[in-house]
């Protein structure tokens, strides 16, 4: 038997859940489906910051409209998230780390936005009283926080099945053909039919993109994280790095959450992942530098989750260019989590008026097409230090 349906969202991760929901929302009849519970690979498994903090520039205003939506989370699904307004702080640790911090902030400015803004050392010092000395400064976002993936992911979930949407977990999808005007998606279960389908499967998002008939570069990867034993709170902001990988906070529960960029190895087939305890040693390692006294702290816990990157860590958001009745969120290249309340929305949007209220177009499907004469663009990672040049030269675009 085929279930029918208007709208079909492969994966039900935060961005495939909040498309459903946003989409019954708007009247339609909605299924989402994952092909296992959805969001356990990237949604529920990364490292929960809710940041705009340097943001490229084509993902501010979507940011910022997101952090509104974090500030008022629990009315939008009807959980806090474990939303914590903590502020996030880029610290800088030189004279050149400070130059490139207040760069990024004339950058900022010149778009139009303020929610960042620079802090000498003996304000960083007061915000953060265990830094290490050598420390100069920073740039801060005191809006920022963080948030729990798992209650996140589970949250929306929940809420665009209580808003009507129908929700198919352990649906493997194996193939998508277009017959007259509807859709049809077989799965390791059943088959669906629907007029519209909307792609959010995450680092397999290329694969469901093949099928549906865009070809879209991504790369898979495993970002890396680990906690630490409970202890004594001594940190509140978000702590990131100015020119070495680190993502760094404390949960109300006195654990320590350390991300920062390393990569462990995996495989797609299988959703396997292996850590890298050689890049874990390094990251464990910078946390020390910037704080000394944590370097007798016992890590617990560490895992991977898996994320699709894209060759300019932009995810794809919008139309497809195949076909006007499919769409495409996914691959946000690890630093999609605080997007997700606004994405859902957008699509909707896009879908059933025909327009965002927020620029899409430098998220396009085909922008690395031939046809699209996009030229080429430097591999930019939240966490690495961007220059004001490569800034600008996203800006444009």
């Amino acid at each position: 038997m085929t279930k029918g349906y208007d709208a079909l969202i492969i994966g039900a991760g935060l961005h495939g859940a909040c498309t459903a929901m946003s989409l019954a929302q708007r009247g339609l009849k909605v299924a989402f489906l994952d092909k296992g519970v959805g969001g356990r690979h990237s949604s529920a498994s990364n490292a929960g910051g809710v940041r705009k903090l340097n943001r490229l520039p084509a993902e501010i205003p979507l940011s910022v409209e997101a952090s509104d939506m974090w500030e008022n989370i629990e009315k939008i699904v009807g959980d806090n998230c474990g939303f914590v307004q903590s502020g996030q702080i880029q610290i800088a640790e030189s004279a050149s780390d400070m130059k490139m911090l207040e760069e990024r902030l004339k950058l900022v400015k010149k778009l139009g936005y303020s929610h960042e803004e620079l802090i000498d050392g003996a304000e960083l010092r007061r915000r953060l009283p265990a830094v290490a000395e050598r420390c100069v400064g920073g740039l801060m976002c005191r809006s920022d926080g963080f948030a729990s993936p798992f209650r996140s992911t589970q949250a929306f979930q929940l809420q665009a099945v209580r808003e009507g949407a129908d929700f198919y977990p352990g649906h493997e999808v194996i193939q998508i053909s277009k017959i007259a005007s509807l859709w049809r998606v077989e799965t390791s279960k059943e088959n669906f039919e629907a007029e519209l389908i909307v792609n959010c499967a995450g680092a397999w998002g290329d694969q469901i993109a093949k099928m549906i008939g865009d070809a879209v570069p991504i790369s898979p990867e495993a970002p890396t994280m680990m906690v630490t034993a409970p202890m004594e709170l001594f940190l509140k902001p978000v702590v990131i790095a100015a020119s070495r990988k680190l993502s760094f906070k404390q949960a109300p529960n006195g654990i320590l959450l350390i991300g920062g960029g390393y990569r462990g190895s995996l495989n797609r087939d299988t959703g396997e992942t292996t850590v890298d305890f050689d890049g874990l040693k390094q990251s464990a390692q910078t946390v020390i530098d910037f704080f000394p006294h944590l370097k007798n702290v016992n890590v617990v816990r560490t895992w991977c989750g898996i994320e699709g990157l894209t060759p300019d860590r932009i995810p794809y958001i919008g139309q497809s260019k195949i076909d006007t009745t499919a769409y495409h969120a996914f691959a946000f290249s690890s630093h999609g989590f605080q997007l997700a309340p606004i994405v859902g929305p957008l699509l909707a949007e896009l879908i059933l008026d025909g327009k965002a209220h927020l620029p899409l177009k430098p998220f396009a499907v085909d922008r690395f097409s031939k046809e699209a004469k996009q030229e080429p663009t430097q591999t930019i990672t939240s966490d690495s230090p961007v220059s004001h040049d490569e800034m600008l030269k996203h800006a444009r675009k």
